[in-house]
């Protein structure tokens, strides 16, 4: 069977790699994905873009990248997208118009309950299977629509999880992000925070980077030590400061504590705070406080993020009540998802 993947994300091709090991030998992937995976259409760090303006000015290159998606739509037994609505959702269109009969699967939906609601019926008209990642997100979409909850891929992938929190902080994560303009507006703050910490600092650096990229984003790292590791470094840690983004929600779930740190480009700020009307920003927090109706970590946003605010968070933190409601956040989700969706792709019910 061919399946032709969007996977565009370097989150969405950790989710597509546990995938993978659930899913036959006779199952070829054919589009977008990282190329541990088989032989894509292009490069995943061609891809990479942070917020509006970055996007805009890449509009030409996808429209082409659609076109040839949808070209090779024509041999594929199914289609399988995963997240980056802003590519994948008119690309489903373009293939569904095309091809009428082809079976579209998304799985990691756009996140239509915090911005954007409109996309929710056309989600409903155009993919054949939607996968969500997200207990409370059926909600939001009609009692006919072909929606189910499959478990959380992070599930999959996360090994070991803290059970107790640890006494003292003598070990500390930073996770800047895995986009270049992100790690470039943190990694200043970051480097002054780890001069005034009293333990050993790790930092998580993506792997595809050459040394060249990693010296102009990072600088000089002899301050820390370097891992590509997220899930050991995260469990073996007391505490972490990590950019926003799935990395959040690894933390959350291992139980490590945290602060979340977001700097955006200020344009791309004002865009998002006035399209999406949420409390937090971090996935983990919009959860917990749907079923527990609080917050589970801190978050400090652009102007706020300072070494004096990030010390002063970590310090107050109660640990020992993060990871209590750590182990609460895994029994709200419950259960991995690769399974599941391995059996939709391969057509078991």
């Amino acid at each position: 069977m061919k399946v032709l993947v969007s996977a565009l994300e370097h989150s969405a091709n950790i989710h597509l790699s546990a995938l993978r090991k659930e899913l036959g030998n006779d199952i070829e992937f054919v589009g977008i994905f990282d190329k541990r995976l088989g032989d894509p259409l292009v490069d995943l760090r061609a891809l990479a873009i942070m917020g509006f303006v970055d996007a805009l000015k890449k509009l030409r290159f996808f429209f082409k990248l659609a076109d040839k998606m949808a070209d090779l739509a024509e041999t594929a037994d199914k289609v399988l997208l995963m997240d980056s609505s802003g590519f994948n959702l008119p690309l489903a269109k373009k293939i569904k118009k095309r091809y009428p009969d082809k079976e579209i699967i998304y799985y990691i939906l756009p996140q239509a309950w915090a911005w954007k609601r409109g996309r929710i019926p056309v989600l409903e008209r155009t993919i054949d299977r939607l996968a969500s990642i997200l207990p409370f997100e059926k909600e939001y979409y009609s009692d006919n629509a072909p929606i189910e909850y499959v478990g959380h891929p992070l599930l999959d992938e996360i090994a070991r999880f803290k059970e107790v929190a640890d006494k003292t902080i003598t070990r500390v994560t930073f996770m800047p992000g895995s986009r270049k303009s992100e790690i470039r507006r943190l990694m200043p703050i970051f480097r002054q925070v780890r001069k005034r910490l009293d333990a050993e600092a790790l930092i998580v650096v993506p792997e595809h980077f050459s040394k060249e990229e990693l010296n102009d984003l990072y600088g000089t790292l002899s301050a820390f030590n370097v891992t590509h590791d997220a899930h050991r470094a995260l469990y073996e840690s007391d505490f972490a400061f990590i950019c926003s983004g799935t990395a959040t929600l690894e933390a959350s779930l291992i139980g490590t504590p945290f602060v979340l740190a977001y700097v955006a480009k200020p344009l791309d700020y004002l865009i998002a705070k006035a399209l999406v009307k949420l409390e937090y920003i971090g996935l983990a927090n919009i959860m917990f406080d749907r079923f527990k109706g609080r917050r589970l970590h801190p978050e400090l946003i652009q102007k706020n993020v300072t070494p004096e605010t990030l010390l002063g968070a970590m310090r107050s933190m109660d640990r020992e009540a993060f990871v209590e409601d750590s182990k609460a956040l895994r029994g709200y989700l419950g259960h991995g998802s690769a399974e599941r969706v391995a059996q939709i792709i391969e057509g078991d019910e």
